[in-house]
């Protein structure tokens, strides 16, 4: 049972009865008065449990992303019910107006949609509804909370998509859609063409040559269908919040642009999501199907406040790739990498592949190193300055054992990850 403001409007009269004809009589009659229209009209109220709930899926929705939840909700009994419905979906799945009020004659049908525009990424859940039938008079009635479940899968917002179209003009470059004549190590040949002075003579084609009376040179582009496998870190450093979202979904970003332009070059990508065991993995997935199956295996990922085990990670990387390959470890460099196993684990990667760290660095880090306008700010400043010492040290331990590293802001570091690509792509490094 449920009152409404007209019950309290019965009390009020009630309060004005009394100032008029003050007195124990008085009292109780507005009481049992009140009381008995409350009671009839919760006995009016239609049952609730006369109602038969149906929830449609709902699709996948991008985070910030507007979708409709809907609501089928069918009356099987014999009388008209005014309802007020809620669609209890829990904060973060963003519902704009979850209470519906809706009339729903005996025998028919009513669809309820709710607006959801969700705020974070990941399975946005509603355990139910809760329903309130009125009576007649709409002083009272009856209520009932009925499970009907639903949920609404929210992807990674992929916010470097915009950067996207620039480097893929850049990539038909690199191709030899536009004319770029290079050779190195992990190059395919292309075609043959006239030598003109400044052309590596190691690309004389003397065979060639001594079928013409010119000098020919050969061409070369980058192989295509090379392997890159992104391994996302889900372990407690991503956990740490960067502005409003944790790091992880800043590497979430990264590694869906390098994945997305690794495929448009002909490249086989795949992920792997860990901490101290295996999340997820994305394998063989084709050029069409890549992106929606990474954001799929990335959207329930939530950071573990726990170690990440490298050398698992570097087992597992070795089991699935048997010959040279783009790896991207996509974790943070700080001051505590160098006791977790990172250095040796990607060190004993770069032996046999190209191993990149794409770590996602905090801009505060560089307001707090400005601060010297009080104690406070001072040793805030000396505490940032040492953070970036630390990772700097880390990075040149890094670079002796020969893997590089990548480093920005959440907003700078998708696009630097897919420039230093392009650039292994275009050397011919991969």
């Amino acid at each position: 049972m449920f009152l409404t403001w007209r019950a309290v409007a019965v009390a009020l009269a009630g309060c004005i009865a009394l100032l008029v004809a003050p007195g124990w009589v008085t009292f109780v009659l507005w009481l049992v008065l009140t009381l008995l229209v409350i009671a009839m009209d919760v006995a009016l109220a239609p049952a609730t449990g006369r109602l038969v709930w149906t929830r449609p899926d709902i699709r996948t929705v991008r985070q910030g992303e507007v979708t409709t939840a809907e609501l089928l909700v069918t009356n099987t009994g014999r009388r008209r019910m005014r309802a007020v419905v809620r669609d209890a979906w829990q904060p973060s799945a963003g519902a704009q107006r979850d209470r519906h009020r809706v009339v729903i004659p005996g025998g028919e049908r009513r669809r309820i949609s709710t607006t959801l525009i969700p705020t974070r990424r990941g399975d946005r859940l509603t355990p139910g509804v809760a329903v309130r039938s009125l009576g007649p008079l709409g002083v009272a009635g009856r209520q009932r909370s009925v499970d009907v479940p639903g949920h609404v899968r929210a992807l990674p917002p992929f916010r470097s998509r915009k950067h996207l179209p620039s480097r893929l003009a850049r990539l038909r470059e690199i191709d030899g859609r536009a004319a770029v004549m290079i050779r190195g190590q992990g190059t395919e040949f292309d075609s043959l063409r006239e030598y003109v002075i400044g052309d590596d003579v190691r690309s004389i084609d003397w065979r060639a040559t001594a079928r013409r009376s010119q000098v020919v040179v050969r061409t070369w582009r980058p192989e295509r269908d090379r392997r890159v496998l992104l391994v996302l870190d889900a372990s407690r450093t991503s956990a740490a919040r960067i502005g409003d979202e944790p790091r992880l979904d800043a590497a979430m970003d990264a590694a869906l642009l390098l994945g997305a332009l690794a495929s448009r070059a002909g490249d086989r990508v795949d992920l792997l999501v860990h901490d101290r065991r295996i999340l997820g993995r994305v394998q063989g997935a084709s050029r069409t199907d890549l992106l929606p199956r990474l954001v799929d295996v990335m959207a329930p990922i939530e950071p573990s406040l726990v170690e990440a085990d490298w050398p698992l990670v570097a087992a597992e990387v070795r089991s699935r790739l048997t010959r040279r390959a783009l790896v991207v470890l996509l974790t943070t460099i700080d001051a505590a990498t160098a006791d977790t196993g990172l250095i040796a684990a990607a060190s004993a990667l770069a032996l046999r592949h190209t191993v990149l760290i794409a770590s996602v660095t905090d801009p505060e880090l560089a307001a707090m190193a400005q601060r010297r306008g009080d104690r406070a700010g001072v040793y805030d400043a000396a505490a940032a300055i040492r953070s970036r010492s630390d990772a700097g040290t880390v990075t040149d331990w890094l670079g002796v054992a020969g893997v590089g590293v990548v480093t920005g802001t959440p907003e700078e570091l998708p696009p630097a990850l897919a420039d230093r690509y392009l650039a292994l792509k275009a050397a011919g490094r991969l």
